[in-house]
């Protein structure tokens, strides 16, 4: 993996190429995530909040958020390793700070893009800009197989 320069601009093919790669992923559908901003080492998510979806206090459940977090951290990462390649969340942690009760928005930057471990950060985001929840997510990218 060469270094690339968080936050850089991406080339029109490779996006094209990692458009066509997440949009294949069926949590996308399922919960109607839109990719709003991708650049190298970065990634904006939103997700609509539907009442169904609720946690017990009304609000965007708790699982949720972090299954977007977890999302927006795996295309940031994707970015910098290119649409192919093949990783797994090793942990995450999420810190709740107030209820959700919009449409959500997460902003996942890699903290340091590794040989095998890349942490990343999400901030989470209600309609209002308030700061819902914070999240750290860490990859493990496996390495590739020698032909």
């Amino acid at each position: 993996m060469e270094k690339v320069e968080i936050g850089s601009e991406l080339e029109p093919e490779f996006l094209d190429k990692l458009f066509n790669k997440i949009y294949k992923i069926p949590i996308m559908s399922t919960l109607n995530l839109e990719v709003m901003d991708l650049k190298s080492g970065y990634c904006e998510l939103t997700a609509p909040r539907h009442n169904k979806y609720d946690g017990i206090f009304k609000s965007f459940h708790g699982g949720l958020l972090m299954t977007v977090a977890d999302s927006a951290a795996a295309f940031a990462l994707l970015t910098l390793t290119g649409p192919e390649t093949k990783m797994t969340t090793t942990d995450m942690n999420i810190r709740f700070l107030a209820p959700c009760l919009t449409d959500l928005n997460a902003r996942a930057t890699v903290i340091k893009f590794g040989r095998s471990l890349s942490p990343m950060a999400v901030d989470l985001y209600d309609e209002a800009d308030t700061h819902v929840a914070i999240a750290q997510v860490t990859y493990f990218v496996f390495p590739e197989k020698k032909k």
